[in-house]
């Protein structure tokens, strides 16, 4: 379990806070590239670790993530008009480029210089990936690039994403990813129900062993997990899970599919985004030109605007079965189908996170031996932010390539995950570690 001072610093995530800070030091997913399909199109409002922001593309296809509201009467630029490189307030028609500029204002007398001396607050922003990322820490400190993962290294067309809102603080639902023991309950089924992957944790005749046995490596993006499961004809089952910091999860597919990040990003401390990004094909057939796999059907997602507590809005994707649905949880499916008698393994997941309330309550936690990536993953948080609050960069956000690994799904004869990483490192273009 964790103090209560401890879930503070792990959970909170505004400006100034520990983590907060911490996270700002990396390049963070601000929107997928398709919510800003066209150049001058319609802005957006979002949120990214509890400040809102206004996003648009501009005339030459560069974006913009701004401030929410207009410097001067602190107008909403979510109104305003995107024209000729520049989103221009509707209020008394100031606009802003890009970078925050002032770049015009048409209410002031011709001769002021007062727009050359005003800036809205902007962000950089880099676009890779099918991901448009941005960076909010400070400016002396900003990486060369985003990280490298597997999702940003494959062509477009074998790279597919989605993203939708979670109420819950991102800390758990991270937590939730690299809980690899969890598979063999709540995505379970008794059949092929048509909404996700059968049989995730093999049980083929060989193992349905449901209490495996986790070993955590530290690495420079973060940590390496396996979880060994005994198979009956006397190997083992490893699933090896990547936690790359800040946020990332690389989860290990069981048709050895690339790909597989789930990124959770907070959008404050109340909420946050779940990133679903990744390949089309099997790691092993990167190599195999023209080779792309059918695709799993994806969560279902539909376009939203979601109002916050304090009554700001923000544009966003919503999953279909969610909390004002009871998450599509149907009781006939359960007894006969399906473990949850819920649809789909991310709904599976929102279920279960967003029902422990928005920051779940470390304090009254026992925790387990199948709970080990998750005290390992905290341990690790904490230490960073101890490290930073003492002058100590992190590592991982200046060195992009560091991200190039993948996760894996094999059965091995080794008992130890060094041994497995090793003998499995080299099969394929991308490492299981660097």
């Amino acid at each position: 379990m964790l103090t209560t001072k401890e879930n503070e610093r792990l959970t909170r995530v505004g400006r100034g806070t520990p983590m907060g800070e911490f996270l700002r030091r990396f390049w963070l997913p601000a929107l997928l590239s398709d919510e800003l399909p066209q150049n001058d199109g319609d802005p957006i409002r979002t949120r990214t670790l509890g400040e809102d922001l206004v996003a648009f593309r501009d005339t030459n296809g560069n974006v913009g993530i701004v401030d929410a509201f207009c410097p001067h009467r602190r107008a909403p630029l979510f109104f305003g008009r995107n024209e000729e490189c520049g989103l221009r307030c509707v209020y008394h028609g100031w606009k802003f480029d890009t970078t925050g500029q002032c770049v015009d204002m048409p209410s002031e007398p011709a001769e002021s210089d007062f727009k050359d001396r005003l800036r809205v607050r902007a962000y950089p922003t880099y676009e890779v990936g099918g991901m448009i990322w941005v960076y909010m820490g400070p400016k002396e400190l900003q990486p060369p690039r985003p990280p490298e993962m597997p999702f940003t290294l494959v062509p477009d067309n074998e790279r597919r994403g989605l993203k939708f809102l979670v109420e819950a603080n991102w800390l758990q639902c991270l937590e939730g990813e690299l809980d690899t023991a969890h598979v063999s309950f709540l995505h379970s089924t008794f059949g092929d129900d048509g909404t996700g992957i059968q049989n995730l944790v093999r049980d083929d005749g060989y193992t349905n062993d449901r209490h495996p046995r986790l070993f955590a490596l530290d690495t420079d993006y973060g940590f390496v997990y396996g979880g060994r499961r005994a198979q009956r004809k006397g190997n083992y089952y490893w699933r090896v899970t990547q936690f790359l910091m800040p946020m990332t999860a690389l989860i290990p597919s069981a048709s050895g599919y690339s790909g597989g990040a789930t990124i959770w990003m907070p959008i404050d401390d109340n909420h946050c985004w779940r990133y679903l990004v990744g390949g089309t094909r099997p790691v092993r057939e990167w190599n195999t030109p023209g080779d792309v796999r059918s695709r799993r059907p994806l969560l279902p997602t539909e376009p939203g605007t979601f109002r916050f507590p304090d009554g700001k809005e923000i544009d966003t994707r919503l999953a279909k079965f969610r909390h004002a649905n009871m998450y599509g949880l149907d009781r006939d499916r359960q007894r006969k189908l399906s473990f949850t008698g819920i649809p789909f393994i991310p709904t599976q997941d929102q279920a279960m996170t967003e029902g422990m309330g928005y920051v779940c309550d470390r304090s009254e936690e026992h925790l387990g031996s199948s709970d080990i990536a998750i005290i390992h993953m905290r341990r690790m948080m904490l230490r960073m932010l101890d490290n930073l609050e003492k002058g100590t960069e992190p590592y991982a956000p200046a060195h992009p390539e560091v991200y190039r690994v993948r996760p894996l799904d094999v059965e091995s004869d080794h008992a130890e995950l060094p041994d497995v990483l090793q003998e499995y490192s080299e099969d394929a273009r991308m490492p299981v570690l660097v």
